[in-house]
C-alpha cells in the first residue's frame, strides 16, 4: 500500500471488528452502571462507536472515511481510556507528560491515517508510553487501584502476545480476523478488574503468563536457531521429521526450564520462598500448648499471610491478616466436636498451595490437631476442678451450717444441764436425777446427730462391709409407697475392680437415691441394680417396673439433680428417665 492509499477490509475482518466493539461497548456500560472507572469507560464507549462507524462505512464501499475512524478509535480513544484506567491521574508530572504524547501521537496519526511509516513509528511511540506509564502506575499506585492496573497489563500484554505469535506463525485474512477478535477478550477483563478484582489473585495470573510467556520464547527461539542450524549444516531445509525430532528433543527441556522460571519470578516479584520440608520441621518444633503460637509459627515458617483455626465456619483463633483467597486443611478431632480445619491465606501470586506447601502442612496438621486436644482436656481438667472445689467447698459449708445449727446448740445444752445437775445434786437430788437423765438423752441424741454427719460424709458401712454388701444392708430396710417391702435385685461382678474412694461414695448414693426415688414414686414393688465394669469405667444401673413409658420425660428435683452433681464430681456422667420397660438410672463412672 503506498502513501494515500488505505486498506480494504475483507467482511470477515469487518464482523470481528464489530464484535470487538460489541463486546467493548458492553463491558464500558457496565462499567457507567457500576460507576466504576467513569472517565475509561466513556472513552471505550466512544472508541466502540467510532469502530461500529467505521466498518460501517468500510462495509459499504467508503474505506477511507471508514479507516479514519478504525485509527481514531486504536490509535487514540483505546490508548488514553488505558491511560484513564481505572481513575484518572494527572498529579504526577510523568502522568501529564504520558497523556500529552498519547494525545499527540493519537491525534497525529488520525490525522495522517494513510501515511504508513508514520503511523507505525506513532504505534511504536504509543506502545513504549503505556507500557512505560502502566509500570509507573503500578509501582506508584495501592490496593485496588493496583490490582485492576494489574488485570488491564494481564489482559492488553496477553493478548497482544497471542495476536503477535499469530501473525508470525501464518498470514491470511482468517488468522488476522482471530488475532483481531482477541481484543474483544479485554473490555470484559477490565470490567472485572475494577468490579470483581479479588475473583483471583490477579497476581498468579500475572506470574503464570510470564512463566509461559518467557518458555515459550525461549522454546521457539531455541527451535528457531536449531532449524537454522541444521539447514546451514545440511546444505538443504530441514524435512518435516527433523524438524518434529528437533521439537522433540526441545521439548523435554520445556517442564525444567517453566520450573526454573517460576521460581526466579516469584523470588523476583514476592521474595524467597521457604523450603515447605523446612518449614515444617520449624514448625513442628515450635508449636505449644497455644494454638495461637501454633498459627504464628505456621505462618512465619510458611511465609503465609494468614492462619486460622475454624470452626463451624468461624474463625475461633487466627495470626497475620485475613485475605480473600484462603485454602483450607480438616483437623481430626473427637466426632462429638464441631468440624474443624486449618485455614491459611495464599502467598502473594500464587493461585493454590503448591504439592510442597500442602505436604508440610499435612505433616503439621496433626500437631495442631493435638493442641487443640490438649487444649480442650486442659480446660476440662479446669472446669472439672473447679466443680470439684466448689462441691467441697459446699460441702464444708453443709458440714459447718449442721455442726454450727445442730450439734452445738446442743452440746451447749448439755454443758448447762450438767452445770444445772451439779447445783442441785445436793440441795435437790431428785431434781439432780431428772437432770441428768435428760442430759443422757440429750448425748445421745447428739451421738446420733455426729453419726448422721459422719454418714453423709462416707457411709461407715462401705468400710465395714464393701459397696455390694453396703447396698444390700441399705436397700433391705426399703418399702414400697404402698407399705409392702421393695425387692431389689442387686447383680455385680466378683470381685468388683479396685474402686477410689469418691468412685464408691458416688456409686453408693446413686444407687441408694435411685432405689429411695422407685419406693416414694413409682408404683413398681420391685427394682434391679447391676453394677459392670467396662473397659476403664463403672456402670450403675437401676431400673423398675413401674408404668412403661411414664408420665413422659421426668422433671429434674433435688433426687435427679444430686445425682448428676455426684456423677460429675468425680469425672463421669448420668441419664435418668422413662423407657419402655419402666424407669431407668444409668450412670457411668471413671475407676480411677
Amino acid at each position: 500500500m503506498t502513501a494515500g492509499d488505505v486498506p480494504t477490509f475483507s467482511s470477515t475482518t469487518l464482523v470481528v471488528l464489530t464484535l470487538v466493539a460489541v463486546t467493548t461497548l458492553v463491558s464500558a456500560g457496565a462499567m457507567l452502571v457500576a460507576r466504576r472507572a467513569v472517565v475509561a469507560a466513556v472513552l471505550l464507549v466512544a472508541a466502540s462507536l467510532c469502530l461500529v462507524a467505521g466498518c460501517l462505512l468500510a462495509g459499504t464501499g467508503r474505506d477511507r472515511p471508514g479507516w479514519y475512524l478504525l485509527e481514531a478509535a486504536s490509535s487514540l480513544l483505546v490508548p488514553l481510556a488505558l491511560t484513564a484506567y481505572p481513575r484518572l491521574r494527572v498529579r504526577h508530572p510523568i502522568d501529564v507528560a504520558a497523556l500529552a504524547v498519547l494525545a499527540a501521537s493519537g491525534l497525529v496519526c488520525t490525522a495522517f491515517a494513510d501515511r504508513d511509516a508514520l503511523v507505525g513509528s506513532l504505534g511504536i511511540v504509543i506502545g513504549v508510553v503505556l507500557f512505560g506509564h502502566t509500570w509507573f502506575r503500578i509501582e506508584t499506585s495501592r490496593d485496588p487501584e493496583r490490582r485492576a492496573l494489574a488485570w488491564m497489563a494481564l489482559s492488553v500484554g496477553s493478548v497482544a502476545l497471542v495476536a503477535a505469535l499469530l501473525g508470525f506463525a501464518s498470514e491470511g485474512s482468517v488468522v488476522s480476523a482471530v488475532a483481531l477478535g482477541l481484543f474483544g477478550l479485554v473490555g470484559p477483563v477490565l470490567y472485572v478488574g475494577v468490579a470483581l478484582p479479588d475473583i483471583v489473585d490477579v497476581r498468579g495470573l500475572v506470574v503464570a503468563a510470564v512463566v509461559l510467556t518467557g518458555v515459550g520464547v525461549t522454546y521457539l527461539a531455541l527451535f528457531v536457531t536449531v532449524a537454522s542450524l541444521v539447514e546451514v549444516v545440511g546444505g538443504t531445509a530441514p524435512t518435516v521429521g527433523a524438524l518434529g525430532l528437533v521439537a522433540a528433543v526441545l521439548a523435554a527441556t520445556f517442564h525444567p526450564l517453566q520450573v526454573l522460571l517460576r521460581g526466579v519470578v516469584d523470588e523476583l516479584l514476592f521474595g524467597r520462598r521457604p523450603d515447605p520440608l523446612d518449614a515444617a520441621s520449624r514448625v513442628a518444633t515450635r508449636i505449644g500448648e497455644d494454638p495461637e503460637d501454633a498459627l504464628r509459627a505456621i505462618r512465619e515458617a510458611l511465609v503465609l499471610p494468614y492462619a486460622a483455626i475454624r470452626a463451624d465456619g468461624v474463625d475461633v483463633r487466627s495470626s497475620g491478616t485475613v485475605t480473600p483467597h484462603t485454602r483450607s486443611v480438616p483437623l481430626e478431632g473427637p466426632p462429638d466436636r464441631p468440624a474443624t480445619e486449618l485455614v491459611v491465606g495464599l502467598r502473594a501470586g500464587d493461585l493454590g498451595l503448591s504439592r510442597d506447601d500442602e505436604h508440610a502442612l499435612a505433616l503439621v496438621a496433626p500437631l495442631l490437631a493435638q493442641t487443640l486436644r490438649a487444649q480442650a482436656l486442659a480446660a476440662q481438667v479446669r472446669e472439672s476442678r473447679g466443680a470439684t472445689v466448689a462441691a467441697l467447698e459446699e460441702e464444708r459449708r453443709r458440714l459447718r451450717r449442721d455442726l454450727h445449727d445442730g450439734l452445738g446448740p446442743r452440746l451447749s445444752g448439755i454443758a448447762f444441764t450438767s452445770d444445772a445437775a451439779r447445783n442441785l445434786v445436793r440441795a435437790d437430788p431428785a431434781a439432780a436425777e431428772e437432770l441428768l437423765a435428760e442430759l443422757r438423752a440429750d448425748t445421745v441424741a447428739a451421738i446420733e446427730e455426729i453419726r448422721q454427719l459422719v454418714y453423709a460424709m462416707r457411709p461407715p458401712a462401705l468400710d465395714e462391709l464393701g459397696l455390694v454388701p453396703a447396698l444390700r444392708q441399705q436397700a433391705s430396710g426399703l418399702r414400697s409407697r404402698d407399705g409392702s417391702p421393695l425387692t431389689v435385685t442387686l447383680s455385680a461382678p466378683e470381685p468388683l475392680p479396685e474402686l477410689s474412694a469418691a468412685v464408691e461414695v458416688a456409686a453408693y448414693r446413686i444407687v441408694i437415691e435411685a432405689l429411695t426415688n422407685v419406693a416414694r414414686h413409682s408404683p413398681s414393688r420391685s427394682a434391679a441394680v447391676r453394677l459392670d465394669a467396662p473397659s476403664g469405667g463403672l456402670s450403675v444401673v437401676v431400673t423398675d417396673a413401674g408404668t412403661p413409658g411414664g408420665a413422659g420425660p421426668w422433671t429434674a428435683g433435688v433426687g435427679l439433680s444430686s445425682m448428676r452433681e455426684r456423677a460429675a464430681q468425680v469425672g463421669g456422667s448420668l441419664t435418668a428417665g422413662p423407657t419402655t420397660e419402666g424407669g431407668r438410672v444409668e450412670a457411668l463412672l471413671p475407676l480411677g
